[in-house]
């Protein structure tokens, strides 16, 4: 399966976030990112400092903690989330592991 360059990796992660109602924010701080819930607001919070594949991983790891099940993506897009997920352990929900 190929892989897409980072940026339209990217690009897909931040459509995906958009279609389960996420807002991708990019802020300067000490802090690695990830999904919070801020005054009601589901968010993604990307730390700008990070390089591209840092970027692209905190994005795939909030949207497994969110849960991708209901969504169309591009096969390389649905693998790189789930990679991520294993990674850092982070179930995805919706997998049926679940009873």
């Amino acid at each position: 399966m190929p892989k897409l360059r980072t940026e339209a990796l990217i690009a897909e992660l931040e459509e995906a976030a958009g279609q389960l109602g996420l807002k991708v924010i990019y802020e300067k701080g000490d802090f690695s990112g990830g999904y919070c819930i801020l005054k009601e607001e589901k968010l993604i919070v990307i730390n700008r400092k990070f390089d591209l594949k840092h970027r692209a991983s905190t994005l795939a790891k909030g949207l497994a903690e969110v849960g991708i099940e209901n969504l169309f993506l591009k096969p390389a897009v649905r693998e790189f989330i789930e990679e991520q997920s294993e990674r850092n352990e982070i179930p995805l929900r919706g997998n049926g592991d679940a009873k």
